[in-house]
């Protein structure tokens, strides 16, 4: 296969690359980002380049006037190379996926902001569960025969009957581009082709023909848009291998910490769009680093599955949300079709398809269907329990014959956000903490053994337990004076965790009054949400089979602790199973199997969402909660206090 040259100005960026492929996928090899809102099918017109030098095929377009094509101006998207090039790309025709600079953000974010981290493979527990291996987007390759007198049936019509004798697939559709390109592709390439399908809905789509054989190159990513954190994994379609995960902060903090002051935001000038922009802007930047990182280059990156909750998908579709917050709140679609990711902004191959897990309502969105489907409490014979400790925390509590869920407005003091010196649970993140009764000295340990940064939720659990078991605090939450860590400061006593000489930063390490306040209401939130949808349906805890826990806590949640500060109730250890990143994790099942997705969709039908706010007794069960570990002691008999 002959490969060519070509250069993109200003940016005096050179790169190898094979004949026939368009200006736009070789940029996007070359990293650099070209606007194509259609996913180069040609009818947006915002792909406008310069061929300086060198020869192109274009395909004929209205959009390109007269004096343009006079000009050596092309559509990127319609422009097969066919030798050396130099290309010139103008500012109106970039897609820029840096709105603010990280030094803008952090100072906004008043640091929060950073960029993409790796997060460290968990030792999640999942119920067995074997979808069949179909993945969202398929490449075939395909050695097509040649026409004659005797089979003499048209090039798109020979394409289609390869592609049944792999699979009887109801409905094949392309697009318009593919069709143009086809007869000079089969004929100049011995009718050797690769085919990418994606599955759109009840169809499956042509969405690429390549020539020669490209089918190991075949790529996908997963999302879970959480209100906090977003989290995405780089995955291998064809052996199911996860290449990369990484984790950054939402960019969206910048307009507020919850989902309701985000749709107070949207509604404001410009407001929806920079909430579209923060939340693309950080999914580009996980995506840039993954395929840097494991050596992909994104034009075989073909399909996305995004897992979020209701209002964080309607932001990455630029779609409206305000409705949500209002009653009967009812959102703009809990069920999307399967969407050009170009048309989100998200940058993968330009034709790539992007898909939603379908969420239940307004307040139980995709990323808790995510979670059912990859704890498998669904197929259970006995009541079950998933609960996601995040900044919505979802609770579902049900089995095979039925699912019932609530949302917690949990905050996201248990994501490392809202809190002093909070951070997600990555390198350098204190995850473990004991507190030395006599002179409060404390001992911890840190992810990956790095010299500790923050507190992740993990670590603020232990460290609020050992507070109230050394005596430092009282079930109210109030530091007692006395020690050489104990001071006064803005928001209250605080304690010292680590100084930081030790920690070889700028500041000491810190938990204070308000920071406990904050934890105090996330887990009173979580547990009176817990408990009341278990009474609604007039049992108890007792009931309860298995107590799953999802989200970033990880392996390095202490079950001991969480009940001790009252975040978890008092049930056998047994019974609790962490299964890490519950939503990451179904939107990576969908990714790798329709079936998968199938499932999800019939899920969504089967959970009855219940809102707490409706029932008579959640205030006085929530009020009850404002306590280490509750005002109630009967209700956690196990737990005692030394301090």
């Amino acid at each position: 296969m002959q490969k060519f040259k070509v250069t993109f100005l200003p940016d005096n960026l050179t790169i190898i690359t094979e004949k026939d492929k368009t200006i736009l996928s070789a940029a996007i090899s070359a990293g650099i980002y070209i606007n194509s809102t259609c996913g180069g099918d040609g009818i947006c017109g915002k792909c406008k380049v310069v061929v300086s030098k060198g020869d192109v095929i274009s395909q004929p377009n209205g959009i390109i006037t007269a004096s343009e094509r006079k000009n050596n101006v092309y559509l990127a998207c319609l422009a097969s190379i066919q030798g050396d090039l130099e290309v010139v790309i103008p500012d109106s025709s970039r897609l820029n996926f840096d709105k603010l600079t990280p030094e803008e953000l952090a100072e906004r974010l008043s640091g929060l902001y950073s960029k993409a981290e790796d997060i460290r493979p968990q030792k999640a527990k999942f119920e067995d569960k074997v979808f069949k291996h179909s993945p969202f987007a398929t490449k075939l390759y395909l050695e097509l025969p040649e026409p004659t007198l005797s089979d003499s049936i048209s090039d798109l019509e020979r394409l289609y009957r390869a592609l049944r004798k792999f699979e009887e697939f109801p409905v094949i559709q392309t697009g318009l581009f593919n069709i143009r390109q086809l007869g000079r592709l089969l004929r100049d390439y011995e009718w050797k082709v690769t085919v990418t399908l994606g599955k759109r809905n009840n169809t499956v789509e042509i969405v690429l023909i390549e020539p020669g054989d490209t089918s190991q190159k075949n790529f996908g990513l997963c999302f879970d848009i959480g209100t906090t954190t977003i989290s995405g994994q780089l995955v291998n379609l064809n052996s199911k291998k996860i290449l990369g995960t990484k984790a950054a902060y939402n960019q969206q903090a910048a307009f507020g910490s919850d989902v309701i002051t985000r749709i107070l935001h949207a509604a404001k000038t410009e407001g929806l769009k920079q909430l579209h922009n923060a939340v693309s802007d950080t999914m580009n930047q996980i995506i840039k680093e993954l395929i840097l990182e494991h050596n992909v280059d994104l034009n075989n990156v073909n399909c996305i599955v995004c897992s979020g909750n209701t209002t964080m998908i309607h932001l990455l579709l630029n779609m409206d949300p305000a409705h949500i917050r209002k009653e009967p709140y009812v959102a703009t679609a809990n069920f999307l079709p399967v969407i050009r990711a170009a048309e989100a902004e998200i940058n993968i191959n330009s034709r790539g398809l992007l898909s939603c897990v379908p969420g239940v309502s307004s307040y139980v969105g995709g990323d808790t269907t995510a979670g059912v489907l990859s704890s498998g409490i669904y197929q259970k014979d006995v009541p079950c329990i998933l609960i996601d400790i995040g900044t919505n925390g979802e609770i579902v509590f049900g089995n095979k014959d039925f699912l019932v869920a609530c949302a917690a407005s949990a905050g996201p003091a248990f994501e490392g956000s809202g809190v002093t010196s909070g951070m997600r649970a990555s390198s350098g993140a204190i995850q473990k903490v004991s507190i030395n009764k006599g002179d409060f000295s404390v001992k911890y340990s840190t992810i990956a053994d790095k010299k500790p940064r923050g507190i992740c939720g993990s670590g603020y659990i232990d460290l609020l337990s050992e507070m109230l078991e050394a005596g430092i605090i009282d079930k109210s939450g109030k530091i007692k004076v006395g020690g050489s860590r104990i001071r006064q400061s803005d928001s209250g006593r605080e304690f010292v965790v680590c100084f930081k000489e030790e920690a070889g930063g700028n500041r000491d390490i810190v938990i204070n009054e308000s920071d406990i306040e904050n934890l105090k209401r996330s887990k009173g939130a979580i547990y009176s949400a817990a408990s009341i949808l278990v009474k609604h349906l007039g049992l108890d805890f007792s009931v309860i089979h298995k107590f799953y826990i999802a989200g970033g806590f990880g392996t390095y949640l202490d079950v001991d602790k969480a009940i001790k500060i009252g975040l978890l109730p008092d049930l056998e250890r047994s019974k609790f199973v962490f299964i890490g990143n519950s939503s990451l994790a179904g939107a990576r099942e969908i990714l790798l199997s329709a079936q998968a997705m199938d499932m999800a969709e019939k899920l969504v039908s089967k959970i009855t969402y219940f809102e707490l706010s409706v029932d008579p007794g959640y205030m006085e069960e929530y009020s009850q909660a404002l306590f280490f570990p509750h005002t109630d002691l009967t209700k956690f008999p196990t737990v005692k206090f030394n301090g």
